[in-house]
C-alpha cells in the first residue's frame, strides 16, 4: 500500500540457520548488530557491515519533494572459517543431545581438538540456546561456553600429567619396575585409600596408571617431588588461560607454592586440590601424545572478503613450547592405550581403531 508520508526501507537482520548448533561458540548480535557473546564478539570488527545511508528532501511543512533520494548502500562484514568440522560437530551435538534426554544433567559439555596444531575440532556446551531468540535465556545459559569457563577437579584424569612428568624424568621403567599397592598410604596423619578395598597388590608402575591406583601415584608424586610436580602443571598450562579466541575463558584455580604441604603433594598428584578447565586438560593431553608440543587452542581459522574472496587473516598453528621427549610422549600413547585395552577404560575400546584414554570419576563440590 502507498501511504502518504510512509516509506519503506529495506533492512537486514542477523539469522542463524541452524538454531541451537553451535551456539554458545557462535554466540549472537544484539538490535544494533553488535557482537554480544561467542565469536560475534570475539571477532566483531570483522564481521559487522558498514552503516549504510538514506537521504530525502522534504519541504519546511514536511511535504516531500521529489528533487532527490539518495541511497548509500551498507558494506559487507566479512566472512569466518571456523576450525570446527561439521561432521564431528554433528555427531557430537547428536549424541549430547541424546546423553541429555537420557540422564538429565544440570550441564554438559564436550570437546574435540586436533592435537597437532591445537585447532578445534567441535565444542559443545549444555544448556544452549537458540541465538535468534536469546533474550528467552538467563545470563549464565548466554554466557558460559562450558568448555573454556567452567572449573572442576580434574580426578584421575589428571595422573596422565603426572605419570608423563615422572617418564620424563626417568623415575621408573613402567614395564619392569613395581609397586606394591596394599590399600592405603598414610600421608602426615591423612589415610589415602585405594578405590579397591584391599588394594592392587604388586603392580608394575603401567598397572599404577591402568588400574588408576591413588597410592601408586603418591609414590610417583613423592618421586617427582614438590618442586618437579609444580613446575610441570606450569609447563602443561594448567592454572593460567589458554588464549583461545573466545571470550569467557577462565583460568582454572591451582595451588600457590606456598600452599603445597605434604598432602596437598599427593593429592594433587591424583589430581584432587587443583581446579581445571576442559580445554586446559585437552591440550595437556593433546601434549602429552604428540610428541610432548604445547600448542595454543583456537577456533577461528581464516576471515576472508565475501566479495573478491581474498583472505584478510589466517591463523597457523602456535606452537607455545615443548615439555616432553617424543620418546616419552611414545611411552605415553602405549600406556593410554593399555588404559583402554586393559585397565578402566574398557568402555571406549573399539575394534579397528587405536584408542587411548583415562577415566576419571569426580568428586563434584557444590
Amino acid at each position: 500500500a502507498h501511504l502518504e508520508g510512509v516509506i519503506l526501507v529495506e533492512d537486514s537482520k542477523r539469522y542463524y540457520p541452524n538454531g541451537n548448533y553451535l551456539s554458545q561458540v557462535l554466540g549472537f548480535s544484539g538490535i544494533d548488530h553488535q557482537g554480544l557473546s561467542g565469536i560475534e564478539l570475539e571477532y566483531d570488527e570483522y564481521l559487522k557491515a558498514k552503516n549504510g545511508e538514506l537521504k530525502i528532501a522534504f519541504d519546511a511543512k514536511g511535504n516531500l519533494l521529489n528533487l532527490y533520494q539518495e541511497v548509500k548502500h551498507s558494506g559487507y562484514g566479512n566472512d569466518v572459517v571456523l576450525t570446527v568440522d561439521s561432521k564431528i560437530q554433528n555427531i557430537v551435538e547428536r549424541e549430547m543431545e541424546k546423553m541429555v534426554l537420557k540422564y538429565e544433567p544440570a550441564s554438559a559439555l564436550a570437546l574435540a581438538m586436533d592435537p597437532n596444531t591445537g585447532a578445534i575440532l567441535a565444542m559443545v556446551s549444555k544448556p544452549d540456546f537458540n541465538p535468534n531468540n536469546y533474550e528467552d535465556y538467563s545470563v549464565e545459559v548466554l554466557n558460559r561456553n562450558l568448555p573454556i569457563w567452567m572449573s572442576f577437579e580434574p580426578g584421575s584424569t589428571f595422573k596422565s600429567v603426572t605419570f608423563a612428568s615422572a617418564l620424563e624424568e626417568n623415575l621408573f621403567d613402567m614395564y619392569k619396575d613395581t609397586f606394591y599397592d596394599r590399600g592405603y598410604v598414610m600421608i602426615g596423619g591423612a589415610r589415602i585409600k585405594s578405590w579397591r578395598a584391599g588394594g592392587h597388590g604388586v603392580q608394575t608402575f603401567l598397572q599404577v596408571l591402568e588400574n588408576s591406583s591413588n597410592p601408586g601415584f603418591v609414590e610417583i608424586g613423592s618421586r617427582l617431588g614438590k618442586d618437579r610436580l609444580y613446575n610441570y602443571i606450569n609447563e602443561f598450562g594448567f592454572g593460567k588461560k589458554t588464549g583461545i579466541d573466545l571470550p569467557g575463558e577462565s583460568s582454572g584455580i591451582m595451588f600457590s607454592y606456598d600452599a603445597i604441604g605434604p598432602l596437598e603433594a599427593a593429592t594433587i598428584a591424583f589430581g584432587q586440590g587443583l581446579s581445571v578447565t576442559p580445554i586446559q586438560l585437552v591440550r595437556a593431553f593433546s601434549a602429552i601424545v604428540n610428541g610432548g608440543h604445547l600448542y595454543q587452542p583456537y577456533i577461528v581459522d581464516n576471515i576472508s572478503n565475501p566479495l573478491t574472496k581474498e583472505i584478510i587473516y589466517k591463523k597457523y598453528p602456535n606452537k607455545q613450547k615443548t615439555i616432553i621427549s617424543e620418546k616419552t610422549s611414545a611411552l605415553m600413547r602405549i600406556a593410554l592405550e593399555s588404559v583402554v585395552a586393559n585397565g578402566g577404560g574398557r568402555n571406549s575400546y573399539m575394534y579397528g581403531y587405536q584408542i587411548g584414554g583415562k577415566t576419571v570419576t569426580a568428586q563434584k563440590v557444590k
